[in-house]
């Protein structure tokens, strides 16, 4: 069964654009389409100052009629002004030239966003990394449950936009309800926690630029009744990219922490990641190496999958702290695959007492 995403996709395909003489979707004048698990809907449509602005009608119309849809806002842009500038500059060849970026910072010609504090939040903690695949929301699920069982109140957003697995591993499924036009979060595990994973079909892909990232973290943020926190920890999509500027240049951002695993490619990602949030004058608190050893189950002997002693150089080269290092523990993924963090499914493995450490260590 098609996707209530791919059901409003097909209809505007039926929609003719005069100018291009073909159909709206295949001119690409519909973009960043968006859709709830209640069937509210947002998209841009793409109209230049020549177009029919019955267009507009149509489109919002069209998207009604979409079996599932009760709500549709529809947000027109000039597409001059929506898409980025290209750079046309030639090589010898008259192929056109890569972009090169500069070391000098490029003159700005709109007033840069300033943070905004949110003191009901707490402290503001980012969980990032260099790259994907080294156990960084296995290790945000655990330390926000770790510290709730410590007496803190702690709130978890999901800000991997694009693979929003938190609702998954603390065994949270629905929309959120809404009252006075505040998201409520969800409780697990003593922890209020919020996703995008929670508000859009399970089958949809957040193909989205970054304009809609910031503005998707923003109402998190503010839209959300988190109430009085002591910590407040934000799972990061893996890179340096929208969803971290997005976060430090909305709200003062207390500290980091960043977590690879042994092996020096993720050491190297781990690093730029670590650097990224130095220039952006938010502290680094520490390095929390996962998977440093796989413990075998029957015999409880350790064995070094991805080699050894990367996160501890990695804490030696910034001169930071390595807040802790995690075993890979096959009972970590089998319950975070059933919505229960380690810390609280088995208090007792040596995985959960080392995030339950690096938990004492933050809140130290």
């Amino acid at each position: 069964m098609a996707t209530l995403q791919e059901r409003i996709s097909q209809a505007l395909s039926k929609l003719r654009h005069p100018r291009a003489g073909t159909d709206l979707v295949s001119a690409e004048a519909v973009r960043d389409i968006a859709a709830t698990t209640d069937g509210k809907v947002r998209l841009t449509l793409l109209l230049a100052p020549q177009d029919d602005p019955a267009i507009v009608r149509d489109v919002r119309q069209a998207v009604e009629a979409v079996d599932g849809v009760i709500d549709v806002r529809v947000d027109v842009k000039d597409p001059a002004a929506f898409e980025r500038p290209v750079a046309r500059a030639a090589s010898a060849t008259g192929g056109r030239a890569l972009p090169v970026m500069n070391q000098q910072p490029a003159p700005r010609t709109v007033p840069a966003q300033q943070p905004r504090p949110f003191p009901h939040l707490g402290r503001i903690i980012a969980i990032s990394s260099g790259k994907g695949g080294v156990g960084k929301s296995t290790v945000a699920v655990n330390l926000a449950a770790a510290l709730a069982k410590q007496g803190k109140r702690v709130g978890l957003m999901d800000g991997d936009i694009y693979g929003p697995n938190i609702p998954r591993m603390m065994g949270v499924t629905g929309a959120p309800s809404v009252v006075n036009e505040q998201i409520v979060p969800h409780i697990a595990h003593g922890v209020k926690m919020v996703s995008l994973g929670l508000l859009i079909e399970r089958e949809q892909p957040a193909i989205w630029r970054g304009p809609i990232i910031m503005k998707i973290i923003g109402q998190f943020l503010q839209d959300v009744a988190w109430g009085e926190l002591d910590y407040f920890l934000v799972d990061m999509p893996p890179g340096t990219g929208d969803a971290q500027l997005s976060l430090v240049q909305q709200t003062h951002v207390h500290g980091a922490i960043i977590v690879t695993t042994p092996q020096e490619v993720s050491v190297g990602d781990a690093l730029r990641g670590a650097k990224m949030f130095q220039r952006v004058n938010v502290p680094v608190l520490g390095i929390v190496e996962n998977m440093s050893w796989f413990e075998c189950p029957h015999c409880g002997k350790p064995s070094s999958l991805f080699g050894t002693g990367g996160g501890e150089r990695l804490a030696n080269e910034l001169g930071l702290p390595l807040l802790g290092q995690i075993p890979l523990y096959p009972r970590v993924m089998e319950a975070g695959d059933a919505g229960t963090p380690i810390v609280v499914a088995d208090p007792a493995s040596s995985a959960a007492k080392a995030l339950t450490s690096v938990a004492e260590r933050i809140a130290g």
